[in-house]
């Protein structure tokens, strides 16, 4: 299973993420994840809103440059070690890591990861193998 997330590639200055925030926040749009990578002049905002396919239309409609990307889900115990046991499987078939994202939420004993992986279909098939529970945007 893939979780889509949304990117916004957009200029880092004063008032850029307020205007993606509040464009999505008056239109009863809730952030589920949100990540923000950044240069001296640009930065890409990823983000999995609870309703993606809305956000995204609306975006678009405030004239941001914005994106779909399919990401690995997966669900690993909360403690120390989980994610290096997955972070080793996909190592060990020689799939690098694009980049990578965790969140845990109340009330419950699990971490969620979200990942880029440059061979999605070969890293999917190593994770179902050995048991990884996997997670689409239903389950987030």
């Amino acid at each position: 299973m893939l979780v889509k997330q949304l990117s916004v590639f957009m200029e880092n200055r004063p008032g850029r993420l307020y205007k993606l925030t509040h464009a999505l926040g008056k239109e009863g749009i809730d952030f589920v994840t949100l990540s923000i990578a950044d240069t001296k002049d640009f930065g890409i905002v990823r983000f999995i809103a609870r309703d993606n396919e809305r956000a995204y239309e609306i975006l678009k409609n405030e004239g941001f440059t914005v994106g779909i990307t399919e990401l690995i889900g997966v669900e690993v115990d909360d403690k120390p070690n989980a994610l290096a046991e997955v972070i080793a499987l996909i190592e060990a078939a020689n799939i690098n890591i694009e980049y990578l994202y965790s969140f845990v939420l109340t009330n419950h004993n699990s971490a969620k990861i979200l990942m880029r992986v440059e061979d999605t279909e070969h890293a999917l098939k190593i994770l179902t193998e050995k048991g990884i529970k996997l997670l689409s945007e239903k389950i987030l």
